[in-house]
């Protein structure tokens, strides 16, 4: 079976894959060049997302939809399994968002100035002042009713299990007041693990637990917000 798979993979799946890698760059940079920024910052991705995973016979299941309203601003965390979680949340999470992703990012071709140009955030410490400009990109985000997405993992795991988180996504969610929605992701790492190449069909679930709601007044400690936030991910995760 796994050979067959196999054959389908090289055959079939990956020119598919490729065709519509190309067709989605096509529309995203046109609709954003258009000023269409926020419909086709999403949708082709969205769209792309969920024929990579219906090419690679890669079945999502979502819980707890009912956890975020329909044009609010969240800050979503959630671990990082391996490769098919970009797929996952961007194919049926189904809220309108951008990527908070590492600088390295920008480098791949095509991809990465379809990513700067759709608005998604890439985080550059470089220096005091790149930290500020990646602070002011992401407020001019999220100031027009944006939502984030952020692995605080940094990257994917070897093992399967969750590492601590950063703290970058809660500074964002402290600085401009936004709701943290943990998103738990299982079974991505069966699908495709940082450690192999090529994926493996399967069956992926997204849970979207209640968000935690900014306190007014409260003293928003960093540390009890991304361990809270680990928390509350780890508590649905049987790996």
């Amino acid at each position: 079976m796994l050979i067959l798979y196999r054959i389908y993979q090289f055959l079939i799946m990956m020119p598919l894959m490729i065709a519509a890698t190309l067709l989605a760059v096509v529309f995203t940079l046109a609709g954003c060049m258009l000023g269409g920024g926020y419909w086709w910052g999403y949708y082709p991705a969205k769209i792309w997302a969920r024929i990579f995973c219906a090419l690679t016979l890669v079945r999502v299941t979502v819980h707890g939809r009912q956890n975020i309203s329909p044009g609010r601003s969240y800050v979503f965390v959630a671990n990082h399994q391996g490769a098919y979680d970009i797929f996952s949340i961007y194919g049926y999470l189904n809220h309108n968002f951008r990527w908070m992703m590492k600088r390295g990012l920008r480098s791949i071709p095509f991809v990465g100035y379809t990513c700067k140009i759709a608005k998604h955030i890439y985080v550059d410490n470089s220096s005091p002042a790149a930290t500020r400009a990646t602070m002011e990109h992401a407020e001019s985000v999220l100031s027009h009713g944006m939502s984030i997405v952020v692995f605080p993992e940094g990257a994917r795991t070897f093992t399967g299990n969750m590492r601590p988180f950063k703290r970058g996504a809660f500074v964002l969610a402290r600085e401009f007041s936004l709701p943290v929605v943990p998103i738990t992701i299982q079974g991505s790492f069966e699908v495709l693990p940082r450690t192999k190449r090529l994926p493996h069909w399967g069956h992926i679930t997204l849970t979207i637990h209640p968000a935690i709601e900014p306190e007014e007044g409260a003293d928003h400690s960093l540390q009890h917000l991304a361990d809270q936030s680990h928390q509350i991910i780890a508590s649905t995760l049987t790996r």
